[in-house]
């Protein structure tokens, strides 16, 4: 199969701020991958080259290419990639139920419209869904009377309703208190075990869970960093990435940023 994302010498403005030039990058289904980056890194940006919001300046030379297409009709893009977002968090209205979040994936669609139909075999998929993350029992509840844990999971439930070959988490954790955080790190590590390639988007250090093999640095719209995890995760480099001092501890396969001397930020990031 083609690489999940291929990018290659691209230009990308968002409204007339530049956020990429010259870009290049690619991602291979199978590789579980970090982007790792402070705020402004470009991030946000890269997110929406996914899922095809964005498009590159069109230049000889230049593309953005997602399992191998440029143009993606977002029906048939479903069954290939699952995001979870903030944005998606927030472009869903509090009344909708748990259920009808997860089964909104299969068409694409924030909530459950008239005229869309599903057939049994795709409502009893969600309640499997609903069951592995553990939210059954909260199908029928308001999505705005959710805690943000819950939330997370009913959008992760909506992401893998179309089984896709890929799932792209925005910092996945953010909001959640340190019991929800560890639950859903483990749903993450599950799905990874179970197959299911995973590229995580934050500036959260401890989102990133072990089984993660490829750490990308990003910064100021440029890869200053890209390899595998335990050579690319340094204080130094991560000192120099979010231009403060860092130390990094690791613990049961873990990583967490703790304040650091001054004198580790010297130093190139490579």
């Amino acid at each position: 199969m083609p690489p999940i994302l291929e990018i290659q010498n691209a230009t990308v403005y968002r409204g007339r701020t530049r956020v990429f030039e010259n870009f290049s990058l690619a991602i291979s289904l199978g590789s579980h991958t970090v982007i790792l980056g402070p705020n402004g890194a470009g991030k946000s940006t890269l997110l929406k080259l996914l899922s095809r919001e964005l498009y590159p300046v069109a230049q000889s030379g230049s593309f953005v290419r997602v399992f191998g297409k440029e143009e993606w009709n977002v029906w048939e893009l479903r069954a290939h990639l699952g995001i979870v977002s903030d944005d998606l968090q927030s472009a869903y209205g509090g009344g909708v139920s748990g259920r009808d979040v997860i089964l909104s994936g299969l068409y694409s669609s924030i909530g459950i419209w008239p005229g869309q139909e599903f057939t049994a075999a795709e409502q009893e998929h969600a309640v499997e869904i609903m069951n592995t993350l553990g939210v059954a029992g909260l199908a029928g509840k308001p999505f705005g009377a959710m805690s943000t844990g819950e939330r997370r999971r009913f959008l992760l439930g909506r992401a893998l309703i179309s089984n896709p070959d890929a799932l792209v988490l925005d910092e996945p954790t953010g909001g959640l208190d340190l019991k929800a955080r560890f639950q859903y790190l483990d749903l993450v590590r599950a799905l990874i075990r179970a197959g299911k390639t995973v590229i995580l988007v934050t500036h959260h250090i401890h989102e990133i869970p072990p089984e993660m093999d490829r750490v990308i640095l990003l910064k100021e719209g440029k890869v200053v960093a890209d390899g595998k995890k335990k050579t690319v995760l340094t204080s130094q480099r991560l000192s120099r990435l979010f231009d403060t001092p860092v130390e990094l501890v690791r613990a049961n396969g873990y990583y967490q940023a703790v304040p650091a001397h001054r004198e580790i930020a010297s130093g190139p990031l490579r």
